[in-house]
């Protein structure tokens, strides 16, 4: 079977792919490989800075890859190192599918407004504690659309996010925010190999991200 390597956005973890979409991948002849990112999931308590440089977490990414092309599918904060990966390593690369995800902030200036906004994030976690911070972040306007959703299904994506570590969720942040990563923009014309990208139809700001990296 073909193998996927899937890494979750920030406050997630491997276990949040949920099991419905990986057994829907495994019936269609996929075999889903869901990762840890630093600092989550299994990994939650990690905190060393070193542990989440991007040059650090693309090389852990890449060595989940398959000994042939392997197909990579990031949502957010996944999705970006997923095209940094595609980028530094093309020929182990087969296909992306970037869900809700971007190459980055295209100016200085917005990388740093961005780097000042996810440090007081970052301030808030730390002084707060995750649960807090989750109650914050589940509150977003970006997840009401979850409210629908059954409410097992809610408690298990809380579930996730709760088992995640405040120092962590901090050095992720600071490590691998947006405004951390340098801009993918002017590079995503490098990426030679299928993309899919997908953003939820109520989530206008990521349908208009995902329409110009298309472009």
């Amino acid at each position: 079977s073909n193998p996927l390597v899937l890494p979750h956005g920030f406050t997630g973890s491997a276990a949040g792919w949920g099991d419905r979409p990986l057994e829907a991948l495994r019936a269609a002849d996929v075999r889903p490989r869901p990762v840890d990112l630093p600092g989550h999931g299994s990994r939650a308590g990690e905190a060393d800075p070193d542990r989440f440089r991007l040059d650090s977490v693309v090389r852990e990414i890449a060595s989940e890859l398959g000994e042939g092309p392997t197909a990579l599918l990031g949502y957010s904060m996944g999705g970006r190192l997923a095209l940094h990966v595609a980028l530094r390593h093309p020929r182990r690369v087969r296909a992306l599918v970037l869900e809700s995800a971007s190459p980055g902030l295209a100016t200085d200036a917005e990388r740093s407004a961005r780097r000042s906004a996810d440090e007081a994030l970052t301030r808030r976690i730390e002084t707060e504690g995750v649960e807090a911070f989750v109650d914050g972040w589940e509150s977003l306007p970006l997840f009401a659309s979850h409210a629908s959703l059954p409410a097992e299904e809610r408690a298990a994506l809380r579930r996730v996010r709760l088992a995640n570590d405040a120092v962590s969720l901090a050095a992720a942040l600071r490590g691998l925010g947006t405004g951390a990563l340098p801009s993918l923009w002017e590079r995503l014309e490098e990426v030679d190999v299928p993309v899919l990208v997908l953003a939820g139809a109520l989530d206008r700001k990521f349908v208009e991200i995902g329409e110009r990296m298309a472009d």
